[in-house]
């Protein structure tokens, strides 16, 4: 047993902290003229570049290690460090392709992150406790097991919230990551690390896990892509979880990365793809999508129970024009109430008052950002019941929502679960058949991002991403704008008039101080999810890659974008 898991945490914080340093601290320092060009090529481009001598899997490897360490030392993204294991892997595919000028795979080379989450063999998992430290893997995940047969190499991993469940990231052990454009913005979560680090060129793609917008909302935050992929196409086997059996709500692993052309190619190496692990993805390889050559996208700007800000607004607005321009029909749709939704996601996963979730703290303080969900789900029933009852009047939807977070009872739970299968029912009969559409153009969610410690208060901007984990839809994020406070300001169509979860509405847009400030957030990305129906998840690759061409490449995003920036 690890000495330090006593009930003092801060030893363990020290140790792992220090070992971060030291081996961060060992990094090569690569000069060649090629570092620009490595660090603005996309994964293609990286494996061209090495079977055609331009440079070699070790340059490529050191030149992405170093970026790493810059991104780690702007944001805290990172968590355990592999490039020592990662420089031997690289040593031996150079030696590989000279003697024999073949590539190991279609990824030979092409240097990778992991979310903490992930076993990596000889490294810890400890999504943030310290009592997961100093017990290092014996086996990888299959995601790693698959990537590394391709040839690509993982080189680090980056830092989640405690326990996952939070779109801040922030934990006991590793500390909080920042957002890369503005440090007093959180970079999401749970994948934060993960987006912090490849927003920077930290490395060419990396792996994430979401059950509640923990793939979309950080790429949202900090200006890259990703695919939330249907659950099933990419297996999980290897990827921990703080509450293992809970399948309510499917937990799904897929990419983020620095444009769409590298989630297709994730997405055509990865799905359905088996390994020589135990583990049973759907078999259902990625298929061609035949797509019309003009096509019908649905669009909202608010659901329900969030009003977007102007900023997501004009997001959403400037993605569908420029579809228009592009001769695609848009149309503005209303979709069910998203309440319920919410509702249901917070009946499901508060089942057990967060008990499993919680149990593997020991010594080290809850985040805030967990305090509301998981003391609400212990409150007695007889309380909660005046709390409700109190807050009716004034804003009925919260205390829905507040009454959902409780423990139940099986009948209980299974009631919630029957009610996913209508709500589910019922929004693709009300959305996809009503509208007759390819896609959706969505908020990500009502802010462009939130400051350190605004998910405390303001949990349920969740919804704009949850609401498709209940349905199970795939859904791509992407860039498509900043924030410009000439554009983005308020007016009395949000400060006015009551809209959903009025108390919420309160804290967004009309407190003293309000976490939606355009000024503040000046600069900062704001993107948009495309969504598409089940197993479609081909389709909305194709519809983000159609969006992200007619929006164009004076954006300012992709591979390089914020690391010319910092010279």
């Amino acid at each position: 047993m690890w000495p330090f898991h006593g009930l003092d945490y801060k030893p363990v914080v020290q140790s792992k902290r220090a070992e971060r340093a030291r081996l961060l601290s060992t990094a090569p320092k690569p000069s060649s003229f090629k570092q620009q060009a490595i660090l603005n090529s996309r994964v293609q481009e990286l494996v061209d570049g090495i079977k055609n001598a331009e440079w070699t899997a070790t340059e490529v490897l050191e030149v992405y290690i170093a970026q790493a360490v810059v991104a780690h030392e702007l944001t805290n993204c990172a968590t355990e460090v592999l490039f020592d294991q990662a420089l031997g892997i690289a040593k031996t595919l150079d030696e590989e392709y000279t003697s024999t000028k073949r590539l190991r795979g279609p990824l030979h080379g092409v240097p990778f992150s992991l979310k903490d989450q992930f076993l990596v063999k000889g490294y810890d998992a400890t999504v943030g406790f310290t009592r997961w430290a100093i017990r290092p893997a014996t086996s990888n995940a299959a995601i790693v097991e698959q990537l590394l047969s391709l040839g690509a190499i993982p080189i680090i991993k980056t830092n989640v919230p405690q326990t996952m469940f939070s779109f801040e990231c922030n934990n006991p052990l590793w500390g909080r990551t920042t957002n890369p454009y503005n440090n007093r913005y959180t970079s999401g979560g749970s994948s934060g690390g993960e987006a912090a680090l490849l927003a920077l060129d930290g490395a060419a793609f990396g792996v994430g896990t979401d059950s509640g917008g923990s793939l979309r909302t950080p790429a949202a935050y900090c200006g890259i892509y990703s695919l939330k992929p249907t659950s099933g196409r990419v297996s999980r086997y290897g990827a921990l979880s703080p509450t293992p059996g809970f399948e309510a709500i499917h937990t799904v692993v897929g990419p983020v990365a620095r444009s769409v052309e590298d989630l297709e190619i994730f997405c055509k190496l990865i799905f359905g793809r088996n390994s020589s692990l135990d583990d049973h993805p759907i078999p259902l390889p990625y298929r061609e999508p035949q797509l019309a050559d003009k096509l019908r996208i649905g669009f909202y700007t608010s659901d329900g129970l969030i009003k977007s800000s102007p900023a997501n607004k004009r997001a959403v607005e400037e993605a569908v024009a420029a579809l228009r321009k592009e001769g695609h029909e848009c149309i503005e749709i209303e979709i069910p109430d998203a309440t319920e939704a919410m509702e249901i996601f917070l009946g499901l996963t508060s089942a057990d008052g967060y008990e499993k979730m919680t149990s593997h703290l020991g010594p080290d303080p809850m985040d805030k950002s967990l305090w509301l969900p998981v003391y609400s789900s212990r409150t007695p029933g007889f309380l909660k019941k005046l709390a409700v009852n109190a807050l009716k009047p004034f804003d009925p939807k919260f205390a829905s929502l507040v009454g959902a977070i409780q423990k139940k009872s099986v009948r209980e739970y299974n009631h919630y679960i029957d009610r996913k299968n209508q709500w589910s029912t019922l929004f693709y009969k009300e959305v996809w058949k009503k509208y007759a559409l390819d896609g959706l153009i969505a908020p990500v969610q009502g802010l462009p991002q939130v400051p350190h410690g605004g998910a405390e208060d303001v949990g349920l901007l969740a919804i704009g991403t949850i609401l498709y984990n209940v349905v199970d839809s795939p859904v791509g994020v992407l860039p498509v704008s900043r924030v410009d406070p000439s554009k983005d300001q308020l007016d009395e169509t949000w400060t006015a008039k009551k809209y959903g979860a009025t108390i919420v509405h309160h804290e967004l847009y009309k407190a003293k101080r309000p976490l939606y400030d355009p000024q503040a957030m000046s600069g900062m990305p704001i993107g948009v999810q495309v969504v598409g129906k089940k197993y479609e998840d081909e389709k909305v690759v194709a519809m983000m890659r159609i969006l992200d061409n007619a929006l164009g490449n004076e954006r300012g995003f992709g591979p390089g974008a914020l690391t010319y920036k910092l010279e």
